[in-house]
């Protein structure tokens, strides 16, 4: 049998977890992968993993061989992308790493249209809100939002947007409208677990800046959950535009403090290197930079 399919047969089932799932990945029978592992034993003659009704275990000699398996299926793919660099056609599987909420809201639409422009193109879209590392995790571009891109990837803004502070009119009918963040201390408060200042909350005002620590009744890891909670008078949150700005024109949300401004972030593509920039790397730049260029919850920034 083709020794690469082998090794490429076997690493599948290891990252599925299963023979049915990796079948699945693949696009092949279950019958035809156990062959290949199975064969793949034999021509070694070793055991390269235990196998149970509940799961999958590797072997020692089978974690040696996957290492192998993995260093060898990334020099082909890698000299498989250089090649297709110099020909320039965008072309192959396509890794990228997006926010959950940003991902669902504002990038998911947009993937049918990027896959028609790009028939030769297949993507694996990941979405979490943790910070990935690009190289570990063979992810060719990654979506993030920050204040400033990280240093030691190359990067390219997309977007800006801005952290607004707001909360429903029932709230706010209820419990009274801050005059100053200061006043925040006294109000339910809806916070973002995952927001890089924490519960010490940045505004600048007519006196300059203001630092006011915040005692959320309310924490969560998810912006949506956060929109969600505000949109029916759990409180004040602070979040970006492209989560609130539809709320906002909708008069659903109401934004508190206006003369308050939080920080401002930018919407970053970030990738690994300069060198041997992938076509299909450069065409989701590409595509992402011209979709993203007029939105309108970034002309709120």
């Amino acid at each position: 049998m083709d020794k690469y399919q082998e090794m490429r047969v076997f690493a599948a089932v290891v990252d599925a977890g299963s023979f049915v799932a990796a079948a699945d990945a693949l696009g092949m029978s279950k019958a035809a992968v156990s062959r290949y592992v199975s064969e793949l034993e034999q021509r070694l003659d070793v055991r390269l993993m235990h196998r149970t009704t509940r799961r999958l275990s590797l072997t020692q000699e089978g974690e040696v061989f996957l290492a192998r398996c993995r260093e060898i299926l990334a020099g082909i793919e890698e000299s498989e992308a250089e090649i297709s660099t110099r020909k320039g056609t965008a072309s192959g599987l396509l890794k990228v790493s997006v926010p959950v909420s940003f991902g669902i809201q504002h990038l998911a639409p947009l993937w049918g249209e990027f896959l028609a422009k790009h028939p030769r193109v297949s993507l694996d879209v990941q979405l979490a809100d943790r910070v990935v590392d690009l190289v570990e995790e063979g992810i060719d571009l990654a979506v993030r939002i920050a204040r400033l891109p990280d240093s030691s990837l190359v990067s390219r803004q997309l977007a800006a947007t801005r952290l607004v502070l707001c909360a429903s009119p029932q709230y706010l009918k209820r419990r009274g409208v801050p005059r100053h963040p200061s006043e925040l201390a006294g109000h339910d408060i809806v916070g973002y677990s995952l927001l890089a200042m924490g519960d010490q909350w940045h505004f600048t005002g007519p006196e300059g800046p203001v630092q006011v620590k915040v005692r959320p009744r309310l924490w969560t890891n998810n912006g949506d959950t956060c929109v969600g909670a505000c949109l029916h008078g759990a409180g004040i949150q602070l979040q970006p535009t492209f989560l609130v700005a539809q709320a906002l024109a909708a008069k659903r949300l109401v934004e508190v403090l206006p003369r308050y401004r939080s920080i401002e972030l930018g919407i970053y593509a970030v990738y690994p290197t300069r060198k041997f920039v992938l076509p299909k790397v450069r065409a989701l730049l590409d595509f992402l930079s011209a979709q993203l260029a007029d939105a309108p919850w970034s002309k709120l920034a």
